[in-house]
């Protein structure tokens, strides 16, 4: 499903308009992306929990030529799926 699937999806679910469905999906996505570029969690309960984690610095390997690589520490975002979510999807 992309975006534009959802928004459909929303909107006949909630019986509002395409537009309105969108902007409170592109609001609730950019919330999530701010809060959690700040270093917070977004916990939606029965749903998940968005939050940034720390990769530590590390070895690799390229694969093209075999050589060990230092790859560096970085912040990525996560997801934690929820109890009720993880259910559904058994």
């Amino acid at each position: 499903m992309n975006k534009e699937e959802l928004v459909k999806e929303v909107s006949k679910a909630a019986k509002v308009s395409q537009k309105a469905a969108a902007d409170v999906i592109s609001a609730t996505l950019e919330t999530i992306q701010k809060t959690v570029s700040k270093g917070k969690k977004v916990t939606l309960v029965g749903f998940g929990t968005f939050e940034s984690r720390k990769r530590s610095a590390r070895n690799g390997r390229n694969p093209q030529t075999g050589a060990t690589i230092k790859i560096a520490a970085k912040t990525v975002p996560a997801f934690s799926a929820g109890k009720k979510f993880k259910e559904l999807v058994k």
